[in-house]
């Protein structure tokens, strides 16, 4: 009776958060990170760079899943119908985790309840780029051209609800002028159409548009957030250029499918923690804008319901709708 009752609580503990022999050995084969963007994006950037040193450190195996669609929805909801055993992660964001659920009448995952948040990431400003070959020279140049030709300037953006797409519908409604929005499917497919000339101005990601700035294949007019940023000094604000108080940054954080492993889920929280401490991660974040972050779980969460909430208000008042 006693081997059976022995037999039985082995069996139970493989199957418990924090008590099975298997979250002892974890990770036992590679970890999948879904990124809901395409390769080159700002969030592609962030989500190799810290897996490369989370990597370095803990000989992990960490594989790159991109999955773009749907302002990030595509990917995140492949990533809440994940298993939860550790093995599927995801680089979340403000779109995906804060701003789609008040633009989209269905969402096919809950931010607040289908996600185990693990840690966030960083935080970036955005940076109103056009074409080097552009007639545009500054956001007063755009916003007079915009005025004079209403509706046939166009914005690209990564998707439907990203903050490229929301932070560029405030601005117009701050500045009086209306740009005709084209969603692409990630910021890679923006970047390539601003530089042929077929879209005219993009709210950018920092990371996705700093080396075409610093290379001159792009100009950058003006940035989101309430300083100058250390890698583009010359570059001023928006509230610098006529409109004070504007801002508009998006977050990255890693989330885990609901009911992974509350140790696995901490696991991955401590090696993000020395990854963002890591001054090489740290420098490269900060040469293209960046701000590392890090903090908890908990922290995540609480994060992630004070951004739900707020975006969910700025959506309503504003009245932004999908095209």
């Amino acid at each position: 009776m006693n081997r059976r009752v022995l037999v039985c609580a082995f069996a139970l503990a493989a199957f418990l958060p924090g008590m099975g022999v298997a979250q002892e050995t974890w990770p036992a084969k590679p970890i999948k990170l879904i990124v809901p963007f395409p390769p080159a994006g700002g969030t592609d950037v962030l989500s190799r760079a810290l897996a490369e040193k989370i990597s370095a450190a803990t000989r992990w195996i960490i594989v790159i899943d991109n999955r773009p669609g749907a302002g990030g929805n595509i990917g995140l909801d492949a990533a809440a119908k994940s298993p939860p055993d550790g093995y599927s992660i995801a680089m979340g964001q403000t779109a995906n985790l804060a701003v789609n659920p008040a633009l989209y009448a269905t969402m096919p995952f809950d931010p607040l309840k289908d996600f185990a948040p693990i840690a966030l990431v960083s935080s970036q400003p955005l940076v109103v780029v056009v074409s080097s070959t552009s007639p545009y020279k500054s956001l007063k140049e755009l916003v007079d051209a915009a005025k004079a030709k209403p509706g046939q300037l166009n914005m690209g953006s990564p998707g439907n609800g990203t903050i490229g797409h929301v932070g560029g519908e405030l601005f117009q409604r701050r500045a009086g002028v209306k740009f005709a929005h084209i969603p692409y499917k990630g910021a890679g497919p923006v970047v390539t159409d601003l530089m042929g000339g077929s879209v005219d101005v993009y709210f950018a990601n920092t990371q996705s548009v700093d080396a075409l700035v610093k290379g001159g294949r792009l100009r950058a007019l003006a940035v989101t957030s309430p300083k100058r940023l250390k890698n583009m000094p010359s570059v001023a604000t928006i509230g610098e250029s006529g409109y004070p108080g504007f801002e508009a940054a998006t977050w990255s954080g890693l989330v885990a499918p609901k009911g992974t492993p509350q140790a696995i889920v901490d696991k991955i929280n401590a090696e993000v923690g020395k990854a963002l401490a890591n001054p090489d991660l740290i420098a490269r974040l900060e040469a293209d804008g960046s701000e590392p972050l890090g903090g908890s779980p908990g922290r995540f969460a609480d994060f992630i319901k004070a951004e739900h909430a707020k975006w969910g208000a700025v959506i309503k008042e504003t009245g932004i709708k999908l095209d």
